[in-house]
């Protein structure tokens, strides 16, 4: 593939694909970058030689566009058009793809299916679970599990918002059942699992086909707020440390994450016969007994994206290259030894009532190449929130700590009818989770 001049198109418009245009950006072969999203984001649009805006679900419409700008590569940034096969449409007319196709997707879009996968590969990791189309069954797998030692997840995709976990989100059987007929009255099948007690990580990979080349450990933060109370967000936020692992992951865990991860590659290509080109994102739990899988999304996390991205000192374009030419053993990738700190501003409300078409005001952030735009349009010279996580702000630093001192500064300077976790990356509550997880393990 040529390097000069390269035309790269990103389909999806978030604060993640904005981080994706901004690593394609400082490139050194300075491509032309094209999107197609669902709305405008006014900071890809800055970076985009042509931009459209409409349904990036609707595979054909994305495939002639890319065939009419002469796209060399495509990255997809959301699950929903993995799911519809956007990735086989593009690879079908010759347009190599970061994303993978929609079976292999499925690791993802299908909760039953990787457990399945993991359970017929005989690969470990996976708690006690079983899958639910009625409710017959249902009472019974409850009680086995045991009163507040469950999870119900949607099988197909929700946006991040299809989990609910007893003690947090369920407080009795009979709240749990009624979250059952909620899902079957979608006509969503939906797993049951055991209740995993521990602390979360997320492992992301550079994969293609052949090999998984592992990013920096991040932590997310999914609940509304402060003490991880509230309802579950696509993410509040996330921080990763500067020597890329996190205080209170062994070597051991990640370890036994690494074999994990490099199991389910071999079964899924075992299982279609096909390459999985693309990022792989692993959520884990890390518990008294070990690591447990908690699920895989197959593209890069949001908020996950910003932290990973703005420590690469590899080139982001060759990475890419070499993704979907399977040459990705043969490139050193390097990250730079800081800590990152990211913290999403939402509009007040989110995520269950969120305010709507709010202005927001950013004048006063000075470091734009930390802000990330989301959820937001431009009108008339003015910011609105559309009703989803709006702007992420990351700080970078040679600790953590001082990296959370710099986004708490910048996001207070974000002002409007929003709101952020002002916790995330603070001693207070890094020295909670350690302190916890010490507990656990004696």
């Amino acid at each position: 593939m040529q390097t000069s001049q390269l035309k790269i198109l990103i389909i999806g418009s978030g604060a993640r694909e904005h981080a994706i245009a901004k690593a394609l950006h400082r490139s050194p072969h300075s491509p032309q970058i094209f999107c197609i999203g669902t709305s405008k984001n006014p900071g890809i649009e800055k970076l985009t030689t042509n931009y459209l805006t409409g349904d990036i679900c609707d595979t054909e419409f994305v495939t002639n566009a890319a065939l009419t700008w002469t796209i060399d590569l495509a990255i997809i940034g959301p699950e929903a058009p993995l799911e519809k096969g956007l990735a086989d449409l593009l690879w079908k007319n010759n347009i190599p793809t970061i994303g993978p196709k929609k079976n292999l997707a499925q690791i993802e879009t299908s909760k039953k299916f990787t457990r399945d996968l993991l359970k017929n590969y005989e690969i470990p990791g996976s708690p006690v679970y079983q899958t639910f189309n009625t409710y017959e069954g249902v009472e019974s797998f409850l009680r086995r599990l045991g009163d507040g030692n469950y999870v119900i997840k949607a099988d197909g995709l929700m946006g991040g918002k299809g989990v609910k976990v007893a003690g947090d989100h369920l407080h009795s059987l009979r709240e749990a059942f009624t979250y059952c007929q909620e899902l079957l009255g979608l006509q969503q099948t939906f797993v049951i699992e055991e209740k995993l007690i521990g602390q979360e990580f997320s492992l992301l990979y550079f994969c293609d086909g052949n090999v998984l080349i592992p990013m920096p450990l991040i932590q997310d933060h999914k609940r509304a707020f402060i003490n991880d109370e509230g309802p579950n967000t696509g993410g509040m936020g996330s921080y990763s440390d500067a020597n890329h692992s996190l205080p209170f992951v062994t070597e051991k865990d990640l370890n036994e994450a690494h074999k994990i991860n490099n199991a389910m590659l071999s079964a899924l290509t075992k299982e279609y016969r096909e390459k999985y080109i693309g990022i792989i994102y692993s959520s884990f739990m890390t518990t008294r007994d070990g690591v447990r899988l908690i699920e895989y999304n197959a593209r890069f996390g949001d908020p996950e994206a910003m932290n990973a991205l703005a420590i690469l000192e590899t080139d982001f374009v060759e990475i890419c290259q070499a993704m979907v030419t399977g040459h990705l053993a043969t490139l050193p990738i390097h990250f730079k030894p800081l800590a990152t700190v990211c913290k999403y501003s939402v509009p007040e409300g989110y995520p269950d009532q969120p305010l709507k078409n709010e202005i927001i005001d950013i004048s006063s952030i000075k470091n734009e190449d930390e802000l990330y735009f989301g959820a937001v349009e431009k009108r008339n010279g003015q910011l609105y929130a559309t009703g989803s996580r709006a702007v992420a702000v990351l700080g970078v630093a040679p600790t953590i700590f001082d990296a959370e001192k710099i986004a708490e500064t910048e996001i207070n300077k974000i002002h409007g009818k929003i709101f952020h976790r002002s916790d995330i990356g603070t001693e207070h509550l890094i020295a909670k989770r350690i302190r916890e997880m010490q507990e656990l393990r004696q």
